[in-house]
């Protein structure tokens, strides 16, 4: 795997983030990824820390641009548990669990954030709570994601060999015909 491309990637789809204003501190930003994909293998079959490290390390790019707290998923063997910083863990109010995510339970991007952050903890849930995400080889990260997901075209559309896919969130839009929706967030088009 070419190393390069993958950094050169990540790069390419933090600045499209940062650039489209969507982000704002504090508001919680899950990634979801398959290391496995990412170096065009099968999902879940030749997880890589090399990879993990260079995505890890533009996610914090984008954290420090943007204020954004960042939550890595785990794969399927935790259920979908969050890596998060403890602090972010209290500010949302979320229930840590016993569990260190591994290559093998857990995934190579999840395990390798947890060995990264300055105070990791596990959570079992973010209850639909995140704004916005990746998902980085189809990992599945909507679960996290508040009501409304709105997906996002940017123009990265893969990360090395693995499809990427974006979204954001937006309030729910309640109060029909007369209602105001004043706030440009909300204006999306629905196809």
């Amino acid at each position: 795997m070419a190393y390069e491309k993958v950094q050169q990637d990540m790069l390419t789809i933090t600045e499209q983030w940062i650039a489209s204003d969507y982000l704002r501190e504090g508001e919680l930003f899950v990634l979801g990824c398959s290391t496995s994909e990412v170096a065009g293998l099968h999902i879940g079959t030749s997880g890589s820390e090399q990879i993990a490290e260079v995505i890890f390390n533009e996610m914090k790019v984008l954290q420090e641009k943007t204020g954004v707290q960042l939550a890595f998923q785990c794969c399927e063997h935790l259920n979908r548990a969050i890596v998060v910083e403890r602090e972010t863990a209290s500010r949302y109010m979320l229930d840590e669990v016993s569990v260190i995510p591994v290559r093998k339970a857990g995934g190579s991007m999840a395990s390798y954030a947890f060995k990264q952050m300055k105070d990791p903890v596990v959570v079992e849930t973010i209850q639909a709570r995140a704004h916005a995400g990746m998902d980085i080889g189809e990992t599945m990260i909507g679960m996290h994601l508040k009501h409304v997901a709105v997906p996002l075209r940017f123009e990265q559309r893969s990360i090395g060999n693995a499809r990427l896919q974006a979204a954001r969130t937006r309030p729910k839009l309640i109060g029909g015909s007369r209602a105001n929706y004043e706030d440009t967030r909300l204006n999306d088009t629905c196809n």
